[in-house]
């Protein structure tokens, strides 16, 4: 039986009539989860995403209860703060736009639960500037969203209160980064902090404590708030719990966007892709993101076990495509055929990476150039 997606945070979007309206979002439950939450402790939804098992979607695949947790000062009587991390530069990436664009009131409702699981009363959502369109959205939906009591003051007729700040980003790949985000969002140049002691847990936003969480990330806390983290647990397969929507571009017959549990590379190249163009055959792909490692197509892989695999044995999720020895980053697959000069793809990378370089580290500031 072939593959098939799992559409759960994707659910709404793309089907006909549904729009970004709110009255559209609760008419299909939007929201609802939201007053379930308040209804609820705030540590109590702090296990709850702990115990689902739910990964960081934007990168590092860092468990979201766990950062969550590792917040300090919480009762210091300092400020928390929540930012989403709407920058999305990472080449190859689209996936939270697509949220952003065409299902708003989730991120909205996923921020306003996850603020309220943190004690946050200020939250910045942080977007990239090259998507006017999507500032514009987010700002009509805060507003739209505010004026039914989901936002503001006493949100959903509780004493919780919370407000939503859009900020429009700086225009560089590097405020993808959570550090050098903050930087930006403080009014200064997006160069990322020296970790330790700048974790964001501890000394973020004004040197406050501070989460920050990527779109898709905090679109899944409200469906396992919604559905509970036993059920959201039994999706995927262990250490890499839930959907994520992979963003495939490059020389296959149907690219785009698709939600999945864990599949094998065949399965979603293939069986959800529609395999390569007539005539062609696969050469490699850069699984999850332009600054990821390549994998070739022929190569022969081993875990750690020293158990080989095939490249189309290669389990699409965390695990899977780093015993491939890559990341899967911020799932932005690039796939090339065998049309494709290999070292002509990367060094087009490379001028991307030399150009947007920081200039932190020497190996970018420097290697990049080589190339």
């Amino acid at each position: 039986m072939a593959a098939q997606e799992n559409r759960i945070l994707l659910k709404n979007v793309d089907q006909p009539g549904y729009t970004v309206d709110i009255d559209c979002y609760t008419k299909h439950g939007g929201y609802e989860t939201l007053k379930k939450a308040l209804a609820m402790k705030p540590d109590e939804i702090r296990l709850e995403v702990k115990a689902s098992g739910l990964r960081g979607r934007g990168g590092a695949g860092f468990p979201c209860g766990v950062k969550w947790h590792d917040l300090v000062d919480r009762k210091s009587g300092n400020p928390i703060y929540l930012i989403c991390n709407c920058d999305e530069s990472e080449p190859g990436t689209f996936k939270d736009r697509q949220l952003v664009h065409k299902d708003p009131h989730q991120l909205i409702e996923g921020m306003i639960i996850s603020a309220y699981a943190n004690d946050v009363s200020l939250a910045f959502l942080y977007i990239r500037e090259e998507m006017p369109r999507g500032a514009q959205i987010l700002e009509e939906a805060i507003e739209e969203a505010r004026q039914k009591g989901f936002v503001g003051n006493n949100i959903a007729g509780s004493d919780f209160s919370c407000e939503i700040v859009v900020h429009r980003g700086g225009g560089a790949y590097i405020c993808g980064e959570e550090t050098g985000l903050i930087e930006s969002l403080e009014g200064k140049r997006a160069y990322p902090r020296i970790k330790p002691p700048f974790f964001p847990a501890a000394k973020g936003l004004y040197m406050c404590p501070t989460i920050v969480n990527n779109v898709e990330t905090l679109c899944n806390v409200v469906h396992i708030i919604g559905m509970g983290s036993a059920a959201y647990s039994k999706i995927g397969r262990p250490n890499n719990t839930g959907t994520r929507i992979w963003c495939v571009s490059g020389l296959v017959q149907k690219p785009g966007y698709y939600e999945i549990e864990s599949m094998t590379m065949k399965e979603l190249l293939y069986d959800i892709c529609g395999g390569p163009l007539p005539g062609r055959k696969f050469k490699a792909v850069v699984p999850g993101g332009g600054s990821m490692k390549i994998l070739d197509v022929n190569e022969t892989y081993k875990d750690r076990e020293g158990k080989e695999f095939s490249f189309d044995e290669i389990m699409v999720d965390y695990d899977g495509i780093a015993a491939a020895g890559s990341m899967s980053g911020s799932s932005g697959m690039m796939v090339m055929d065998d049309s494709v000069d290999i070292p002509e793809a990367l060094g087009n990378l490379m001028a991307f990476y030399a150009h947007e370089s920081c200039g932190q580290c020497t190996p970018c500031r420097e290697g990049s150039l080589w190339t």
